[in-house]
């Protein structure tokens, strides 16, 4: 089923491999065929995965985008032990992201990634602070 997108100026997009930057001017095309892509808005880029859920997003964007995802499936499994070993609580977001990748809903799971950075994000800001506050 064709797909029409649209997108602002200067707003990036990656289909499949290629990194695609739009003019100045707004433009909208039609993918015919299926094909993996995402938005500049739902891209964390690697260097600004500053913490560890946005770390695991970025390892489902690769998982995502690519053929053979073998290597970030890995790391994202040893990843995601670590964080539900720091915070159990996040054990059932990320249990429901390895069952989406798991049964290939891979775009379901970048979804729910966001989700757990937004939970992650919560958690953070309920964390006593390291130190007290200066008097």
């Amino acid at each position: 089923m064709p797909l029409k997108i649209e997108l602002k100026p200067n707003e990036r997009l990656i289909i499949g491999n290629a990194a695609i930057r739009n003019g100045e001017r707004r433009a909208s095309f039609v993918l015919e065929t299926n094909t993996r892509f995402l938005r500049e808005s739902e891209i964390i880029p690697e260097s600004e995965a500053d913490t560890p859920c946005k770390q695991l997003y970025v390892l489902l964007q690769v998982m995502y985008l690519v053929d053979h995802p073998f290597e970030a499936e890995t790391a994202f499994m040893a990843l995601a032990n670590d964080v539900m070993q720091a915070v159990p609580s996040m054990g059932p977001r990320i249990a429901a992201i390895h069952e989406a990748t798991s049964t290939g809903e891979r775009y379901k799971a970048l979804k729910l990634g966001r989700a757990l950075i937004a939970y992650e994000q919560e958690v953070r800001g309920r964390a006593p602070a390291s130190e007290p506050p200066a008097a």
